[in-house]
């Protein structure tokens, strides 16, 4: 049998043979695996928060008023947005709002490189649910390798569409949570709780979501304050 003999020259042209096929970045899922479980630990150090901001909602068919939002958090996947105005049009797919939702079970890490947003080098992860029977289908992440703080979450679900949201970071850049959270997502598979009703746009004219398939809505959060690892009662969230 012959020996085959693995030299340094050897291993420079696999480097070379998988940077030419574009397999380099999924080489290197062990370092994405590592850069997410940095990131876990930076959100797992928030037990509980309590936060006040304010929410605007950009969705063409509705008017929906400005408002003042509580939100709270209670690990491991409590959440709970109460809204001055009484309801809070958050889609119901959007469990990104808390980024803990989306570590979840059991995933397969794939590092996908890197990449310029906003002037700022992030690594891209994907997260694909080793469960079949889960909602999430794919969670794709954009991470601020230096502060280890996720800037954008794209996750598509079974059930509701795709959603994505964008953070900004400032004085609670600490604890990872963010200043302003931005969620987009397609009107199409926007899905209004039952028995409410909201004012339309135009009064003669009342569109539904469905009318703009390729439509995008618009949910953002401005915080303005943040009570973190205080306590949260359970009653909260009922």
């Amino acid at each position: 049998m012959r020996h085959f003999l693995i030299t340094k020259s050897y291993i420079r042209l696999l480097w070379i043979v998988f940077c030419l096929a574009g397999l380099w970045p999924m080489v290197r899922a062990q370092d994405g695996s590592v850069l997410l479980l940095k990131v876990r630990a930076r959100l797992d150090q928030v037990s509980d928060y309590s936060a006040e901001g304010i929410m605007k909602t950009d969705v063409s068919f509705l008017k929906v008023p400005e408002a003042r939002v509580k939100v709270y958090f209670k690990k491991p996947d409590k959440l709970r947005i109460n809204n001055e105005k009484g309801i809070s049009l958050v889609p119901k797919g959007a469990v990104t709002i808390s980024l803990n939702n989306l570590f979840k079970g059991s995933y397969t890490v794939l590092d996908a490189g890197s990449e310029k947003m906003d002037g700022i080098a992030v690594r891209v992860i994907k997260l694909l649910p080793k469960d079949d029977a889960s909602d999430l289908v794919l969670s794709t992440l954009y991470i601020d390798e230096t502060r280890l703080l996720i800037l954008r979450a794209r996750t598509t679900t079974r059930e509701n569409g795709t959603y994505e949201v964008a953070m900004s970071y400032g004085k609670y850049s600490v604890w990872a949570l963010p200043d302003k959270v931005v969620f987009t997502f397609n009107t199409k598979d926007y899905k209004l709780p039952k028995g409410l009703t909201f004012d339309y746009d135009d009064g003669s004219h009342k569109s539904s979501p469905g009318a703009g398939s390729n439509a995008k809505g618009k949910v953002e959060i401005s915080y303005t304050s943040y009570s973190v690892n205080k306590g949260v009662a359970d009653e909260v969230f009922r």
